[in-house]
């Protein structure tokens, strides 16, 4: 498909890049930015049928700072429900599904010919429709021929047509102006739940240079596929287009998003290339949403090196698995990629980010290249078209009527909206600015973090000089960009009997003059390596902070104990080994806090109060928390 530029020129906005200029804030030293790359609007078939009539405009309102209406909806079919963001973000993407993004166009236009036909049925019966899931689930796709036509035409073109007011809206509200107040990205949704397992990238274009179509699983079912056109139709086609693919909800994939395979290949050389184009796309991964946390588990066997007493955070897929009785670890042999499954069916530490940055030390030995060396961000996956909306105390919801009260919020396993669920993290980026090229080069090389909602701003260098003194010079930040590597990054080059030194620091989230944030606990950083037979191991590390006092009210939520404003510290690896490859990066955990369904449920009394508020089946209690980009320490060749 030849790529074509869709660039929108208003007056006084441009889409292009700033060249020479820069933002009125320029930071050579780089600052944090906080973002959200993961929502969904009424485009979005899942979205619109919980009655969400919200726009990506509307969804750009919010993030910057105004007032939207949500579901439930009035007469008029307006939302009667109106919310603000605690604190305006610094940028954001809209991140609909490109499936159905045509027919939906279609079903919801009054003067469409087409919008009577049995598919439009189906869109606009409300809730969500196992039709249109098992589309995204059978490896043989198909789209309705009454509704799309001769080819698929109307609906791709009706998918172009959405797509290209998406990019015009994107572009609309990204100020290039010397204040920079905002950022947005054009971006889509490929949502592929293939055999039933999760394989969903969120697509985030640079600049307004696109493809002409955004591609849906009804096109391209396999993600090595996706990486090819987006290859041939973006990084190599004419034009400035440059363009990132994040994964996400690993959790949910049944150990296949970091699968150690490479289906269709023939050669070696052939896997390479392979590893070599999803390197060159995807630099980072969503650790973090409102379905969970996917940076590790407990329990899975073939980890080696003990329990982690924080690894429990989070964990949707939870209560799936609870269907199954005790799961079983997923089978990973050679027809694996062919196995059907029924959501998060089994276990696998493939399904977690910390095993397949270790798989990717593995796979690294067998064929020179890492496939898996990737960082960390975090985003909502809100389907209110409410990019940021993570503070616990005042969550609205993520899914239009299917939570649209305190006591849907609170209660266990209701249809969709449920305390299985959480309101999502964010993605925090250090760049010299808040512009396009600033944020999209540091996501590029990985100097990114996710957080759990909270505006955590952590820091991570790795070295072979840094003084032990550091943290205490008023140049600690110039003296680690000068002397290491930041959070991302790779270390080698080791000095004759020298060990790497890591300085890590951390801000806690100073919160708003209506909620405070939370102090933190402690910094710990967690390695990972292979042993020379292939084995998995895990190691965490309290390096500042620790156990404390702290603890919550349980009657009002309210914090009580010692915490810290920062912390920092620097580090030595007590085992390095200078012949074995590791990965390390760091986890930043707040004091405990309330998580939001048990402020829905201190709002809640009789009738109103499901028993998840007291029942035990839902933690009421949490940690926030953040986590850097690793960094990779590689031995010398």
């Amino acid at each position: 498909m030849k790529t074509i530029c869709l660039l929108i020129f208003f007056i006084g906005i441009s889409g292009t890049a700033h060249g020479d200029s820069r933002c009125a804030h320029h930071t050579p030293l780089r600052q944090a930015f906080f973002g959200d790359l993961h929502v969904h609007t009424a485009l979005s078939s899942d979205a619109f049928g919980f009655d969400v009539r919200l726009g990506p405009d509307d969804a750009y309102r919010y993030a910057f700072g105004e007032t939207i209406h949500i579901p439930p909806l009035d007469r008029e079919g307006r939302g009667k429900r109106g919310v603000k963001i605690d604190r305006p973000l610094d940028f954001a993407a809209v991140t609909d599904h490109a499936e159905f993004l045509g027919e939906s166009a279609i079903c919801v236009d009054p003067d469409h010919p087409k919008k009577n036909s049995s598919f439009c049925e189906i869109i606009n019966s409300g809730g969500r429709h196992p039709q249109l899931l098992l589309r995204i689930m059978s490896p043989i796709v198909w789209r309705d021929s009454e509704l799309c036509g001769d080819k698929d035409q109307d609906c791709i073109t009706a998918s172009r047509s959405t797509w290209a007011d998406t990019v015009s809206i994107a572009e609309a509200w990204n100020d290039t102006s010397s204040s920079c107040a905002h950022v947005t990205f054009p971006a889509y949704e490929w949502s592929s739940h293939r055999l039933g397992s999760n394989f969903h990238r969120n697509i985030i274009f640079r600049n307004a240079n696109v493809p002409e179509h955004p591609l849906s699983y009804l096109e391209v079912t396999r993600e090595w596929e996706l990486w090819e056109r987006l290859r041939s139709e973006c990084l190599d086609a004419e034009g400035d287009c440059d363009v990132l693919a994040i994964p996400h909800n690993s959790n949910l994939s049944n150990g296949r998003m970091f699968a150690v395979d490479y289906p269709d290949t023939n050669s070696r050389e052939e896997q390479r290339e392979r590893v070599r184009l999803r390197m060159r796309l995807e630099r980072i991964i969503e650790v973090m949403q409102h379905k969970g946390d996917s940076e590790c588990r407990n329990g899975i066997s073939s980890v080696l090196g003990g329990p982690d007493e924080f690894c429990g955070f989070e964990k949707f897929e939870d209560l799936p698995l609870k269907r199954w009785g005790a799961p079983s670890e997923c089978y990973e042999g050679s027809f694996a990629d062919w196995v059907p499954h029924l959501g998060p069916d089994c276990i696998s530490k493939l399904s977690y980010a910390r095993y397949a940055l270790t798989e990717g030390l593995k796979e690294k030995r067998r064929l020179g290249l890492n496939p898996f060396q990737f960082g960390f961000m975090a985003s909502t996956d809100t389907h209110n078209a409410m990019p940021g909306s993570v503070e616990e105390k005042s969550f609205a919801g993520h899914l239009g009527s299917a939570d649209a009260s305190a006591t849907q919020r609170a209660a266990l396993n209701t249809e969709d909206g449920n305390t299985s669920n959480n309101p999502g993290g964010l993605i925090g980026i250090w760049a010299e600015e808040n512009s396009r090229d600033s944020l999209f080069d540091s996501m590029q090389r990985r100097e990114v973090f996710g957080t759990s909602g909270p505006r955590i701003r952590p820091r991570f260098f790795a070295g072979w000089e840094f003084p032990s003194t550091l943290c205490d010079d008023p140049r600690m930040i110039s003296r680690a960009y000068a002397t290491g590597v930041p959070m991302g990054s790779e270390l080698s080059k080791p000095p004759e009997g020298k060990t790497p030194m890591f300085l890590l620091t951390a801000l806690r989230d100073p919160g708003t003059e209506d909620s405070a944030g939370g102090l933190l606990q402690r910094i710990q950083i967690i390695k990972g390596w292979a042993d020379a037979e292939g084995r998995t191991h895990q190691a965490i590390f309290d390096i500042a902070g620790g156990a404390n006092d702290a603890d919550i009210d349980p009657k009002t939520c309210q914090p009580r104990g010692s915490g810290h404003e920062s912390l920092c510290a620097v580090w030595q690896d007590p085992d390095f080994d200078p012949a074995i490859e590791a990965v390390y990066y760091a986890r930043i955990l707040e004091n405990p806090s309330c998580r939001y369904s048990a402020w829905e449920c201190l709002k809640l009394s009789g009738s109103q109060r499901p028993p998840a508020c007291d029942d035990g089946s839902v933690a009421q209690v949490q940690q926030e928390r953040a986590w850097t980009s690793p960094i990779w320490y590689a031995p010398p060749a």
